[in-house]
């Protein structure tokens, strides 16, 4: 999609299968959307598009090396974008999904580099905020990297996503301000469990969690 003047379509939840409509078109044709999360609004492009993908670390000015998150609607979504389910993640995704905790797993073998920066992993959040569930149910699995420019602040307004991009991006899914806050936690299931990012949901809350199933972070590392 060749990106003209942004739309800008306001969140109404009487009228979630249209814009979910309206982020399929924009997403088949390789277009890049600014959507509200928990948190922040991230920027939103086909998983499995690498034409999208391209345009996604043009326009953010992504630094080689980082992976990209994806954000699901349900569990259901994560088969094509993993290539298994450690017991660890199993254990995470039942207490504290949908929430703020983003699980790092094997990633697919078809799985894009553009997402998983060739670290053959991905780290995937299944969101509480209903908004972004309804979607994403509809639509499939987005990236959710921030909608900011590499090194600059993660946006919570759709003024602040126009301001910092222009006509960048081809749709931008105005649900209102965002809470901002803290990210997401981040965790690493693929071997020794470790936690990568303090986030909303504690280190104390997770540990007690995983002892509950004699599974334990990696005291060895962060």
């Amino acid at each position: 999609m060749v990106s003209g003047m942004t739309m800008i379509e306001r969140y109404d939840a009487s009228t979630v299968s249209a814009i979910a409509e309206r982020m399929r078109q924009v997403l088949v044709e390789n277009g890049l959307i600014a959507l509200p999360t928990e948190s922040f609004y991230g920027l939103a492009v086909a998983p499995f598009n690498e034409q999208a993908l391209a345009r996604l670390w043009q326009v953010k000015g992504r630094s080689k090396g980082k992976p990209i998150l994806v954000l699901i609607g349900e569990e259901s979504q994560l088969g094509p974008l993993v290539q298994t389910i450690p017991p660890a993640a199993t254990v995470l995704m039942n207490a504290f999904w949908p929430g703020p905790l983003t699980i790092v797993f094997p990633a697919a073998l078809g799985l894009s580099d553009a997402v998983t920066a060739g670290t053959r992993s991905v780290g995937i959040r299944l969101s509480a905020w209903q908004p972004l569930c309804e979607l994403l149910r509809r639509i499939g699995p987005v990236t959710g990297t921030s909608a900011n420019r590499e090194g600059m602040t993660p946006p919570t307004t759709a003024e602040e996503i126009s301001h910092g991009f222009g006509d960048a991006l081809d749709l931008i899914v105005d649900a209102g301000p965002t809470p901002g806050g803290r990210p997401s936690t981040v965790i690493d299931v693929r071997g020794p469990i470790r936690i990568i990012r303090d986030g909303t949901i504690s280190r104390d809350a997770i540990v007690a969690e995983l002892a509950a199933h004699s599974l334990y972070l990696d005291p060895d590392r962060r």
